[in-house]
């Protein structure tokens, strides 16, 4: 096995520019077995073959009771008792229980649903870019790619108005945990995750509105529900993977822009030019670096190396999305590349992104606006100062300090 150190994949030094190091094992070692922030050993798959195949390969469980023995489980990280019925998400369980549970949440969250989001959308961009112009100056992250994403699943689930901002706050420290010493400090806002859902699905099931929980907790097929765990993963997971990932797309996708003016002076030229480069971006910055995590089923071979039955398998989507044997200098920003396609969002198996439509939308909309109002827009500091989130899964900015 080639010597290779390993950085720490969550810190917000490696965050700020990891492409360097995939490229090294996409060349040298694309099945690559290393340590984690939180001890647990796992292989990062880092070519774009391999790492489709992974995600489309039923040889990989997503729930670690399909593939792994008891020894291998009693290494898990602890996790408190309040948080298992978490774990009963789409993300986490296998078939024939996702199957189920998609085919209940595809019932609530349709692409009609999403699509008559698209005025209100507008329309928060709207009340965001007024505010920003008010204030002469603005950090993007807070005052316009968080608050977009996080109002519109709010809302769409049917969380009070005066809670949007606490409910960023809660998921923000709980995706940020990539070591035992953050899942301590992140219990408190967990259990107050857990404890506002639990209230509020509750009282959805005695006094319905016409938002996303009722229509979960009414969704129905074949004289099937969803559980009151299972709706209370099922919100828990729409309200984390419903705005963070979009965050990073909105944040990362403008400094790119602001990093690559010819291709910016592009799309400004050409707002037409939009769906291809929100494309563009989902692939070039990766808003989901890795997968969430899978295990061998068995023993199983991945380009040559033998990965062992149970041991946690992750797909790096960010490499992936980098491949030079796959795109045409991958490195490069282009926002006319066709064909495009990126890993962004998974691709094929049955977990790729049901919410894929919503935050495509959202990117697409949200940059338009943006450019549209301050077309001058720069950075208010060097790219070098920027400040990367931590956190193992996700790659997003903590803030972007803007002048126009």
């Amino acid at each position: 096995m080639l010597e290779i150190a390993s950085p720490d994949l969550s810190s917000p030094q490696f965050k700020a520019n990891p492409h360097p190091f995939y490229a090294r094992l996409r060349e040298e070692a694309p099945v690559w077995r290393t340590t984690l922030p939180d001890k647990r050993r796992a292989w990062l798959v880092t070519r774009y073959k391999d790492v489709a195949g992974v995600l489309k390969d039923d040889g990989f469980a997503k729930d670690p009771l399909n593939a792994q023995d008891p020894e291998q489980r009693a290494e898990a990280p602890w996790v408190p008792g309040f948080l298992k019925p978490l774990e009963r998400n789409m993300l986490d369980v296998d078939e024939p229980d996702h199957r189920r549970l998609r085919t209940l949440v595809s019932k609530a969250f349709t692409p009609r649903l999403i699509e008559r989001l698209r005025g209100r959308i507008e329309a928060i961009c709207q009340e965001l870019l007024d505010a920003m112009e008010r204030k002469g100056r603005a950090e993007l992250v807070s005052d316009y790619a968080l608050p977009l994403p996080a109002t519109v699943i709010a809302e769409l689930l049917g969380i009070p108005a005066g809670d949007h901002r606490k409910f960023h706050r809660w998921s923000n420290r709980i995706v940020s945990i990539s070591s035992g010493r953050d899942v301590w400090r992140a219990l408190p806002a967990a259990l107050a995750f857990v404890r506002y859902l639990r209230r509020m699905t509750k009282l959805r099931r005695v006094l319905p509105e016409d938002d996303l929980i009722s229509a979960l907790v009414q969704a129905e097929e074949a004289g099937d529900r969803l559980s009151q765990d299972e709706l209370l993963a099922m919100s828990f997971l729409l309200l984390v993977a419903g705005h963070e990932t979009t965050v990073n797309l909105i944040a990362s996708g403008t400094l790119a822009l602001i990093e690559h003016p010819e291709q910016l002076e592009n799309l400004k030229a050409d707002p037409q030019l939009i769906k291809p480069a929100v494309e563009e971006l989902l692939r070039y910055t990766s808003p989901v670096e890795i997968a969430t995590e899978r295990y061998a089923r068995e023993d199983l071979e991945v380009s040559k190396t033998e990965v062992p039955r149970g041991e946690l398998v992750l797909a790096v989507l960010g490499s992936a999305n980098r491949d030079e044997q796959y795109f045409e200098d991958p490195d490069a920003l282009d926002l006319a590349r066709h064909p495009n396609k990126h890993l962004a969002f998974g691709r094929g198996g049955v977990h790729h992104c049901l919410g894929a439509p919503l935050a495509r939308m959202e990117g697409q909309i949200a940059i338009t606006a943006l450019l549209r109002r301050f077309p001058d827009m720069n950075l208010a500091v060097t790219s070098e100062s920027m400040r990367w989130r931590r956190g193992l899964f996700l790659r997003g900015l903590g803030r972007l300090p803007l002048e126009f």
